[in-house]
């Protein structure tokens, strides 16, 4: 069984930044695409980024420029990956999960986290 866990969320001002953790373990394969997916209140879920393992990432428009995705393939099998947030909108209000196990950089794979509410609000 795959396990992800996120920590980082919480309530920031407009123009804030937060950096968003996910802790993979169980049997994952270090060569799947990791990565974030956020659902707003009434929104469909939506990707923020993703991550390969040699490194190449992909973006959400409302992302780039302003979010950083980064991952670390520990060498007991754990992995680690995160999301570096900055200049925060009060449109990214949302519940972000991380999600691991797809093959590709534009879609999700089967494993999710619980999800970790960000709220943008002065």
């Amino acid at each position: 069984q795959v396990q992800l866990v996120e920590s980082g969320g919480g309530l920031v001002q407009p123009g804030g930044s937060l950096r968003l953790s996910c802790a993979a373990s169980g049997s994952f394969f270090d060569t799947d695409v990791m990565g974030w997916f956020r659902q707003a209140p009434g929104k469909q879920r939506e990707l923020v980024a993703t991550v390969s393992s040699g490194g190449t990432t992909k973006y959400g428009t409302f992302a780039e420029g302003r979010f950083t995705i980064s991952r670390d393939n520990g060498d007991n099998g754990d992995n680690m990956m995160y999301l570096q947030m900055n200049s925060l909108k009060p449109e990214d209000t949302a519940v972000y999960y991380c999600n691991a196990g797809s093959r590709h950089l534009l879609s999700a794979g089967r494993y999710w986290g619980q999800g970790v509410q960000v709220t943008v609000s002065s």
